[in-house]
């Protein structure tokens, strides 16, 4: 950790700066007496008495400002390596800003909003419905998730000295602070009045217990590989009497599908279904009769009923044709002239 003495000290071991004032490094003892832990320990000890952060900033003053706001972490979960890693590239980046001369003042903060502390807080009470939560009490379970986010504070601020990452905890912000709320909303309001925001649709994993949708990141907290049958899917064409016939995992984004993707340069077939299959397990499935558009190469993998090729196209030629939503009323159109369209 001596490396971490670069932005006041000299090869001989000497302070530079001459806010600091001049003084030596005291020296090692032999390789076989070197307690590194201990070496540590005294070093940020010494950093500690000196106030070394904070003098590193205040020999700066005058200069140039880098801004550093910390991505905060959430205190009701324990840091882990990984948090180690992701500071270790923070640090490094403010030291070697510091010692370009900027004043990085480096300023801390807490994440206490989202589902993972509401979701520890219910695991925690045994409060696994909705029902069960307003039975509890709403202000309750609000202050219930409040005392929460702070359960491993301790933990988090010993890591962070620990490992030497100098960043400002005594003065952080904190997200459930009604300082912290109406700034952010302060900040959307000046972007709404810049015509900055709108209003548009993305499918998202949503989530019926909790009536919201998930971020990718809280999605991932209870992510578990599970086995779930795909299934086949019959798009009518607008003004033909055929169907394109698409595959998916994810069946429960079906309500809020607008579009339907195709490779430009993929051969597909228009087969209509002459007989049903011998023995088919399958549910669902086509008439006799019945005209259906899937990729060339698949025929033999998806189809289980006796069919005729009546014509190839190419998957350029199905680009920009419109097909019926699956749920007409599950998505507005408002003015897209795209949405319910084969696209590449």
């Amino acid at each position: 950790m001596l490396h971490r003495w670069s932005e006041f000290q000299n090869e001989r071991g000497e302070v530079e700066d001459e806010a600091l004032g001049a003084r030596r490094m005291p020296r090692p003892s032999p390789a076989g007496d070197l307690d590194p832990v201990a070496l540590e320990g005294d070093l940020l000890k010494r950093w500690s008495e000196e106030g070394a952060f904070e003098a590193s900033i205040e020999a700066r003053r005058g200069g140039a400002p880098f801004i550093f706001l910390e991505g905060p972490p959430t205190a009701n979960g324990k840091p882990g390596i990984h948090h180690v890693v992701a500071r270790t590239y923070k640090d490094l980046v403010c030291r070697w800003k510091t010692m370009q001369g900027f004043v990085v003042e480096r300023k801390g903060g807490w994440d206490t909003h989202g589902l993972p502390v509401e979701i520890e807080v219910q695991k925690r009470l045994d409060l696994m419905s909705n029902e069960q939560i307003e039975a509890f009490g709403m202000q309750a379970f609000n202050d219930a998730c409040r005392e929460s986010v702070w359960t491993y504070e301790q933990a988090w601020r010993e890591m962070t000295e620990r490992m030497a990452y100098w960043v400002d905890l005594d003065e952080p912000y904190v997200t459930l602070d009604n300082t912290y709320v109406e700034s952010t909303w302060w900040a959307m309001k000046r972007m709404f009045d810049q015509g900055l925001l709108y209003r548009g649709h993305k499918v998202l994993p949503y989530c019926p217990q909790t009536g919201t949708s998930y971020s990718s990141h809280e999605v991932a907290l209870g992510y578990k590989e599970v086995e779930e049958p795909s299934v086949y899917v019959k798009f009518r064409l607008v003004d033909d009497e055929a169907s394109v016939l698409a595959w998916t995992t994810t069946p429960w984004t079906l309500p809020g599908n607008v579009g339907l993707a195709v490779g430009p340069e993929v051969t597909y077939v228009r087969v209509r279904v002459t007989a049903d299959p011998e023995a088919w397990e399958g549910a669902g499935g086509a008439t006799v009769g019945e005209e259906l558009i899937l990729a060339e190469d698949l025929m033999g993998e998806v189809l289980r009923h006796h069919v005729e090729v009546v014509e190839r196209i190419q998957g350029a030629d199905l680009v920009g044709r419109a097909y019926h939503p699956l749920f007409p009323e599950a998505v507005p159109r408002g003015e897209s002239t795209t949405a319910w369209t084969v696209l590449s």
